[in-house]
């Protein structure tokens, strides 16, 4: 056995953390279709409920929108705002991805930070959610959500910087749709 064939290709390993973020998200949402209804029905059919689910199903809304902003995050479809796609040549698009990339890097890392000292915080205080859970382990998906965020927009402005000093920009779909219809 050679020394490159025990090594996993990064690609693999992204792949594999790909699958096991989108089962995570995926169950933790089929718990929460579950859950939510089944409260509900309890309610009214048999005026009681569990007496865990409401705060369970407030946490089940915060880890699914933080790991649905992981896996966004992992292929940059956030919601953007991108007024000058259509006038910006390839490069300077690039460039302009560049900053947004490494402002949102930034100011994930920030709120990673910040959300960790309440964590920590919340751990300090032995503070408890609901049946005797503590707190910070429910609370741990915000810095860990938004430190994931902020490494994976560390990465692509790393690339986009490579493709700038290359000069490989990769073209705008929606601008050469509308720049062939403009010579129709």
């Amino acid at each position: 056995m050679t020394e490159g064939s025990r090594i996993l290709p990064i690609s693999r390993v992204l792949s594999l953390v790909h699958r096991i973020e989108d089962a995570v998200l995926a169950s933790l949402l089929s718990f929460l279709v579950f859950l939510a209804p089944l409260q509900i029905f309890l309610r009214n059919f048999f005026d009681s409920g569990i007496s865990w689910a409401d705060p369970l199903i407030r946490v089940l809304v915060l880890w699914i929108g933080l790991l649905g902003a992981v896996a966004a995050a992992r292929g940059d479809r956030h919601i953007s705002i991108d007024a000058f796609s259509r006038v910006l040549s390839a490069r300077n698009r690039s460039a302009v991805a560049l900053v947004t990339s490494l402002f949102t890097a930034v100011v994930s890392c920030l709120v990673a930070w910040h959300s960790g000292r309440f964590v920590f915080d919340e751990y300090s205080y032995a503070s408890m959610a609901f049946s005797g859970i503590p707190a910070w382990m429910l609370e741990s998906i915000i810095p860990i959500a938004f430190g994931l965020i902020g490494v994976r927009y560390f990465l692509r402005a790393a690339q986009q910087v490579q493709s700038l000093l290359a000069g490989e920009f990769e073209p705008d779909e929606a601008h050469e749709l509308s720049t062939e219809q403009e010579g129709r």
